[in-house]
């Protein structure tokens, strides 16, 4: 009985080791049999989000992570938006979205900032990584944009005058894109506005103001409607413009230049008649002065030979006194005396000296003389006066071919001048 018990417990015990020691064969092979992890081998940043999104005045505090010894490498930005920073040793990533960067236009609301983000080993620039995300900024407040004219609300200007200002944009959560121009007057010629900050520019017509208007002045109305097409929401700004009645100084100018032309025309014609009438009237006295010395010759001839001896002589001196007392009625026939010309060369000449003045007095002054209508009116009448008080004189409307320099020579000639100069005696 006792050997049997033994036996089998004996028997229970060598199978119980050879079970362990099958079981342990086995686990001992299965481990061997696990393959081991790859090592990573690629430099990659391990918690990257591609696309972030901000609150104003929240914080962004992000570590970045890689997987390698991060103290080997470099940290860096690029193309980031104000504020946005880096640290370059641990990959720290911060920000802080305050309002003054919305308000002052330096960062926007719901536009997407790409951002260039890097890593590199410091030891082999050869292993880096460049990568990117996108920062989106939102805010729950709603603020409106608004269209802001860089001038007033009310102007006042001048026909001629070129009106120009620019159209800017308050930026609030949405931007305005488009920008309508509509006015109360149809007007051309106009740079357009079309986005923010385009320039408005316009130059007022000379008969934009018309005689039927109220005290010489037009009201001119500008509107300008910004919108954002997504979000259809619109703001508008108006400017008022006054325009007043003004010279339009090209055109007078240009009507002053005909009129000085067409008196200087007239200078040169009158001058040209008393250079003629002139010569006449010296070859007239010329004449009376010859017929004068003849006469007075016969004279003195005739009183000679009567004192002296010889029958024929005193016979010849009677004669010839009776001869020079015959030449007067002959040299008043042959060379009659040029009054009524010497008055009219007077005359023409006093209307030159008159209009030179005139020419001269009446010159513009400056760019914009701001009397040049009451100047050209005043020279338009001198001519007119001319031209009617010489009526009567037989004027001819050519020079033959003389030049304006000819002309003034002969008529400054310091003996013509003597000739016609006026007399004190009797002042």
């Amino acid at each position: 009985m006792h050997k049997k018990v033994l036996y089998f417990f004996l028997l229970f015990v060598l199978s119980v080791s050879t079970a362990k020691s099958q079981d342990t064969t086995s686990v001992d092979t299965i481990i061997q049999h696990i393959p081991e992890e790859p090592v990573d081998s690629t430099l990659r940043i391990v918690n990257l989000i591609p696309y972030i999104t901000l609150h104003v005045d929240s914080v962004l505090s992000y570590k970045l992570a890689i997987n390698r010894d991060e103290t080997k490498y470099y940290w860096y930005l690029k193309n980031s938006p104000i504020g946005l920073k880096i640290n370059k040793d641990n990959g720290m990533l911060t920000f802080k979205a305050e309002k003054s960067f919305f308000l002052s236009g330096k960062l926007k609301y719901d536009e997407e900032y790409s951002v260039k983000l890097g890593v590199q080993n410091l030891a082999n620039p050869k292993e880096r990584v460049d990568t990117s995300f996108t920062l989106v900024f939102y805010n729950t407040d709603v603020v409106l944009p608004k269209l802001k004219p860089s001038v007033g609300s009310t102007l006042t200007a001048e026909e001629g005058e070129t009106i120009s200002f620019s159209i800017q944009c308050e930026s609030g959560n949405f931007t305005i894109e488009d920008i309508l121009f509509t006015s109360n007057i149809s007007i051309s010629n106009y740079k357009s506005v079309k986005h923010c900050g385009d320039e408005f520019s316009w130059t007022i017509p000379f008969d934009f103001v018309k005689e039927t208007d109220t005290a010489k002045t037009k009201i001119l109305n500008l509107s300008f409607v910004g919108s954002t097409p997504k979000f259809q929401i619109r703001d508008t700004a108006n400017v008022r413009i006054t325009v007043k009645d003004a010279l339009n100084y090209p055109m007078a100018k240009q009507e002053y230049e005909v009129v000085v032309s067409n008196l200087r025309k007239h200078l040169m014609t009158l001058k040209y008649t008393f250079l003629q009438i002139d010569k006449k009237i010296r070859k007239t006295r010329g004449a009376r002065t010859s017929f004068d010395l003849t006469s007075a010759t016969s004279a003195l001839t005739g009183t000679i030979l009567s004192t002296s001896g010889g029958a024929s002589a005193e016979t010849a001196g009677k004669i010839l006194p009776s001869a020079g007392v015959a030449l007067v009625p002959v040299k008043e026939a042959t060379a009659p005396n040029k009054v009524v010309e010497q008055n009219q060369a007077s005359l023409i000449r006093s209307s030159i000296k008159r209009l030179e003045y005139m020419l001269y007095d009446y010159t513009l002054l400056g760019d914009r003389d701001p009397q040049i209508l009451t100047k050209t009116a005043k020279l338009k009448e001198e001519l007119k006066q001319s031209q009617m008080q010489l009526i009567d004189v037989p004027v001819d409307v050519t020079t033959e071919g003389m030049t304006e320099e000819e002309l003034n020579k002969y008529f400054n000639n310091p003996k013509v001048n003597k000739k016609y100069r006026v007399s004190n005696k009797g002042r």
